[in-house]
């Protein structure tokens, strides 16, 4: 397949979600290329979890489509390809490290040595006998990464995955992701932190249940004229109104060249709350 017709990893299109009487996601269009780290920001309760659950099916739709690997999201057949790491960690304190892992492994038909494998990734060999109850909170959210890495998905979902890491394991975490990005892996992070977002290839900027804009890190700055992420989104809020909300672009992937994407391709988008989700298993329903 030419780099001009590869389909994307996720496209939305008109997508809206109501809610309790009110929009929480308002007629958002976009799509989202294979193979790159996305970040998707903005500040709490803006819809930023509510288009992940979208994304891995779980949840309603008012208006719109949202198709993954040209699939609609939530087909059965997807959901050994999807990995959706929440942002309370999935996973249960009366078992071990191990056996949490074990447990998923089995659900998706993976063997021991694929969860020894990701246990290793996620850097807790030494903690794999531990029950996952006696963990700090980073080490917990380590193990419902490997729960979800078992399964060896080619779109890796993870809502606020840092929050509350210290320095050194943010980048620990980032260097994983970054990794797998150049194995080809599609990546949607969600933060509020405005400075993870230099690791990311392109980013959805959030707000109010739309989005500010879709672009390239440096593409924002740019549009901005800011010198910083923060300032660039505090610029994107003042001066919000469709006339202002530019077409995505990405420029060439930090992270790697992936063989199926054109850089010079736009991608289209239109414009324009975070309870947690149990982690999907193949059992569960669409």
């Amino acid at each position: 397949m030419s780099n001009a017709t590869a389909p994307p990893a996720l496209h939305i299109e008109n997508l809206r979600i109501d809610r309790g009487g009110r929009t929480v996601i308002d007629s958002i269009s976009l799509s989202v290329p294979a193979g790159i780290i996305t970040g998707l920001l903005g500040p709490s309760g803006c819809g930023k979890t509510k288009l992940m659950r979208t994304i891995v099916g779980a949840q309603k739709i008012t208006a719109g489509s949202a198709t993954v690997f040209g699939q609609s999201a939530g087909a059965r057949s997807l959901r050994r390809r999807i990995g959706y790491v929440t942002q309370s960690p999935s996973i249960y304190p009366d078992l071990t490290t191990v056996e949490n892992v074990r447990y998923f492994a089995r659900l998706y038909g993976a063997d021991k040595k694929r969860a020894c494998e990701v246990i290793d990734a996620v850097g807790l060999t030494a903690k794999k006998s531990e029950l996952a109850g006696n963990l700090s909170g980073g080490q917990q959210g380590r193990v419902s990464l490997a729960c979800a890495l078992v399964c060896d998905p080619d779109l890796l979902i993870l809502d606020e995955p840092t929050v509350g890491l210290d320095p050194v394991l943010r980048a620990e975490l980032w260097e994983q992701f970054k990794g797998l990005a150049a194995r080809g892996k599609t990546l949607l992070i969600s933060s509020h932190a405005m400075d993870e977002a230099r690791h990311c290839a392109g980013l959805i900027l959030m707000r109010d249940g739309g989005i500010l804009a879709h672009t390239a890190p440096a593409d924002i700055m740019r549009r901005t004229a800011c010198a910083d992420l923060e300032s660039a989104f505090v610029s994107l809020v003042r001066n919000d109104h469709p006339s202002n909300r530019p077409a995505p672009h990405y420029p060439t992937d930090p992270h790697r060249r992936v063989a199926n994407y054109d850089s010079s391709q736009d991608y289209c988008l239109s414009y324009h709350s975070s309870p947690n989700y149990s982690r999907l298993t193949p059992e569960a329903t669409s």
